[in-house]
């Protein structure tokens, strides 16, 4: 009798277990599925992409992370645009770049810039040989040039240098190779003083001895050539030799700085050789030929930034971008041209009240293309050698658009395209009418079943009469009309002149932020491009003046909305967005419940004293502090750090170590004063990051502290 209870009260509990697991599964079925840190990083991240010169194909990189790895692999695939069927030419890579077509038809090779990479047993087993190295070594284990047969899938190794090359850009007639490689040129301590082997020091005789998250290596970037016979490069050629200066321009240029011209002969690339770098914007377009190494500088009387050349397909004309004002690194971007027969220079954007960011010229080179921030997006417009000043618009919606090539015959481009609620995707763009074919479909398995937020576009009054614009991003599920209150996120925006675009962020994702039950606002003011020079300008010399009033003014229009939880708003952003939140801690009045700024400005003194591009400070703020009493007013007037007293409300303090421009004592000071203050603080400190969170694990602590901050005071 016993055995027979035993055995039905066994399969009672064996029907009760199945019963939970189908009532599990179906509550999983039910679930909403929304994004979460963690997904955020299974996002494959589209690299670049470039067209074969027929037309007929498309060569795009992909980056995909594995958390658990703490890193990422690239992925090159080819496209054919006739029926959209792709193929894998490489996998898991450690890095795939500078991809490019070069020849007509069958005979058109791809080549790009990468490296193989090895796992970790693979690098361990290297480390122990103590064999001498190969005399055929290929350093493979650098980023080298390759060549690859998109039909076979050969590959070949061009290059074969011993420290990698960087920025990979091989001649119109394939005959050359350019590429940028560090050259020594100044000495270390031990090397001045060789009888102290053991010395660990710096000697500084200038200000840039670091620079935006590293610290000055002794070696600067050069512009390279060699040329190629039987597949491989010779030896190169540094084109830049002895000069103390770097092409691309630190710290953010890349191989856009250079490009070669349609005969191959020759080189245009950008180059800031000037005194006193940290206080100069002064980068200039120079020429050099390839075989004679004879060098020009085309633009040695305009005093701001002027870079990025590119030559017309016909090779009549050079284009490149430029700013007028000196020392002002966000004024407005124009193209210039310069006709190479005469010499002769004219601006094609003159008049426009917008910047012009890249060139892309049509295969007749009678037009060129490029993008501009326009009322809270990045849209693609065209402006004709033969009507300088007259632009026409080509895209329009809410999404940032970018250029990759035209096809061809110039009525179709490709092109990139993202809003806040999906990363970039490959599309076909009808230039002529604006519509467009989306060709890539890198995240759609992510996207499957994933509820996602709704972004709105709204303006409100500002106090000086203006409107300012905001994106307002809303929770998946959210409505207006049912009664229920959500907590809201005030974002500030950084730069200080950066618009607050349709991008798609990986940290300040407001998708992101929505999906965890916010309600997000995110207002474009005083400063931001996008709404005419003058808006843009506004911000420079007056940091805690009418832009604040903007972010406030959009603040109380969202807190008057009746599904808004007045009780429950914050205020987060990173950089200038930081010290924003560290303004409107001691000037917001009692709106904000917390608080979160992100490698932050917090005293305008220590600041001035520790950063490095001082071009930014002396333009934004006037210059040093203590060049005049009316400069130094304006300092005390404006730098939060004299406002501590008024401090009440919790507070998140997120630095890295190895952030230059703002250096990590600015949150240090930040913290200590809340501290001191009885303020609720925490520090969040990153010792291998810089001014932003690059690591993926790293990535994903930041969201994970960010919400369970947030959360504290606002749910």
């Amino acid at each position: 009798m016993n055995r027979i209870l035993s055995v039905a009260l066994l399969v009672l509990l064996a029907c009760l277990q199945q019963t939970n697991v189908a009532q599990e599964a179906a509550e999983s079925a039910t679930e909403t599925k929304t994004l979460t840190p963690e997904l955020l990083w299974k996002l494959g991240r589209l690299g670049e992409a470039t067209l074969s010169p027929d037309g007929t194909h498309l060569a795009y990189t992909v980056r995909r992370y594995v958390l658990a790895d703490n890193k990422g692999k690239s992925s090159l695939f080819l496209m054919k645009l006739d029926d959209g069927s792709t193929k894998t030419l490489l996998d898991s890579w450690s890095s795939v770049g500078s991809i490019q077509w070069v020849g007509e038809g069958d005979s058109a090779t791809l080549f790009f810039e990468g490296m193989e990479g090895k796992d970790d047993e693979e690098d361990s087993d290297a480390a122990d040989d103590d064999e001498e190295e190969d005399e055929d070594e290929d350093h493979s284990d650098a980023p080298q040039a390759w060549s690859i047969d998109v039909g076979s899938g050969e590959l070949t190794q061009v290059s074969a240098l011993e420290d990698g090359i960087s920025n990979l850009k091989v001649s119109p007639t394939g005959k050359h190779i350019a590429y940028t490689q560090d050259v020594k040129l100044d000495k270390t301590v031990n090397e001045l003083y060789e009888d102290l082997p053991e010395a660990d020091a710096r000697i500084i005789d200038d200000l840039m001895y670091r620079h935006w998250n590293a610290w000055h290596d002794y070696k600067y970037t050069h512009l390279h050539v060699a040329a190629i016979a039987d597949g491989k490069a010779g030896d190169g050629k540094d084109l830049m030799e002895g000069i103390k200066a770097d092409c691309p321009v630190p710290p953010f240029g890349g191989s856009e700085q250079f490009n070669w011209s349609p005969d191959g002969k020759e080189i245009a690339y950008t180059l800031k050789d000037t005194e006193k770098w940290e206080e100069s914007t002064d980068s200039n377009v120079w020429i050099v030929n390839v075989e004679s190494g004879e060098k020009k500088n085309l633009t040695g009387e305009m005093p701001g930034y002027d870079k990025d050349p590119v030559y017309s397909p016909d090779g009549k004309w050079l284009a490149f971008q430029s700013m007028e004002r000196a020392g002002f690194e966000s004024d407005r971007n124009r193209i210039m041209l310069i006709e190479r027969e005469s010499g002769t220079m004219r601006e094609l954007t003159i008049g426009l009240d917008q910047n012009a960011n890249g060139i892309h010229w049509t295969p007749d080179s009678q037009k060129i293309a490029f993008a501009s921030e326009y009322r809270g997006t990045d849209q693609m417009f065209e402006i004709g050698l033969e009507s300088p000043g007259t632009k026409r618009q080509v895209t329009s919606g809410q999404f940032n658009w970018h250029v990759v090539d035209f096809l061809p015959d110039g009525k179709s481009a490709i092109a990139t395209k993202m809003n806040m609620i999906r990363p970039n995707e490959l599309t076909l763009l009808n230039v002529e009418s604006g519509d467009d074919k989306v060709l890539s479909h890198i995240n759609d398995d992510v996207y499957e079943g994933l509820e996602v937020a709704t972004i709105e576009e709204r303006f409100v009054d500002a106090t000086d009469g203006q409107k300012i614009h905001c994106w307002v991003a809303y929770p998946p599920g959210f409505k207006k009309d049912d009664g229920k209150k959500w907590p809201m996120l005030t974002y500030c925006q950084g730069g200080p002149q950066g618009q607050i675009g349709q991008w798609f962020s990986y940290r300040w994702n407001f998708h992101l932020m929505a999906a965890q039950g916010y309600v997000v606002v995110a207002p474009n003011r005083r400063g931001l491009p996008g709404f005419g020079r003058k808006w843009n300008d506004d911000i420079s010399g007056d940091w805690g003046g009418q832009a604040m009033k903007d972010i406030l003014s959009a603040t109380d229009a969202m807190m008057a909305e009746p599904y808004i939880n007045k009780d429950k708003v914050g205020a987060i952003g990173a950089s200038f967005g930081g010290y924003t939140v560290y303004w409107l801690m001691g000037n917001g009045g009692d709106r904000f419940k917390t608080m979160i700024a992100h490698c932050g400005v917090f005293n305008l003194e220590s600041m001035y004293g520790s950063t490095e591009e001082l071009f930014f400070v002396n333009w934004d703020l006037g210059g040093p502090y203590w060049k005049s009493d009316a400069i130094k007013k304006e300092y005390d007037l404006f730098s939060p750090h004299n406002f501590v007293k008024n401090w009440k409300t919790p507070l998140l303090v997120i630095h890295g170590q190895k952030d230059f421009r703002v250096p990590v004592t600015q949150g240090m000071e930040a913290f200590t004063a809340a501290q001191v203050n009885d303020v609720p603080s925490r520090f969040l400190y990153f010792p291998e990051e810089g001014h932003w969170v690059q690591s993926p694990q790293n990535g994903v602590l930041w969201h994970r502290v960010f919400f369970d901050w947030l959360a504290r005071e606002l749910k």
